[in-house]
């Protein structure tokens, strides 16, 4: 696997509210300024979960000011997709409609199955075991494709 540090990178999910978010959040604090970051989803109809921010605040990841938003509100908002260098699917859903987006921009997509940790558990303690085992697979992933962090953890 290349572990090149992109120029910029998009993460993408469902609903840019829990996965595409931790894992923006976690390239930002892992390898700071050296790569551009953005996250977007398919739809935006959800908030950042409460639940993600939770424990991505545990290793030192802010999310509470993330703003959710859907491709299309990031290409009018002036962030032109063919600018990216790779695309990060993190869901099924995001992948199709990453690879749309190849039809007309020429994009580097890579599919990184990571589960959807939104209504697994009954407990909050389950809830966040379940988030965290998603924040562990960005992470491990991240880590296996970028190679160790460069920013002081």
């Amino acid at each position: 696997m290349d572990r090149t540090l992109p120029h910029s990178v998009l993460f993408c999910c469902d609903h840019n509210a829990v996965r595409s978010p931790m894992a923006e959040g976690m390239m930002k604090k892992f390898y700071g300024h050296a790569c551009y970051v953005q996250s977007a989803g398919v739809h935006n109809d959800l908030e950042v979960d409460g639940f993600a921010v939770a424990v991505c605040q545990e290793i030192g990841v802010e999310l509470s000011r993330h703003r959710s938003r859907s491709f299309e509100e990031m290409q009018q908002w002036g962030d032109d997709l063919s600018g990216f260098d790779l695309v990060v699917a993190l869901s099924p859903a995001s992948q199709r409609q990453a690879l749309e987006f190849t039809r007309f921009f020429h994009l580097e997509v890579e599919y990184w199955p990571v589960m959807d940790a939104t209504g697994i558990g009954e407990t909050r303690e389950a809830k966040l075991a379940s988030y965290r085992l998603a924040r562990d697979q960005i992470k491990a992933r991240m880590i296996r494709r970028f190679g160790p962090p460069t920013e002081p953890q």
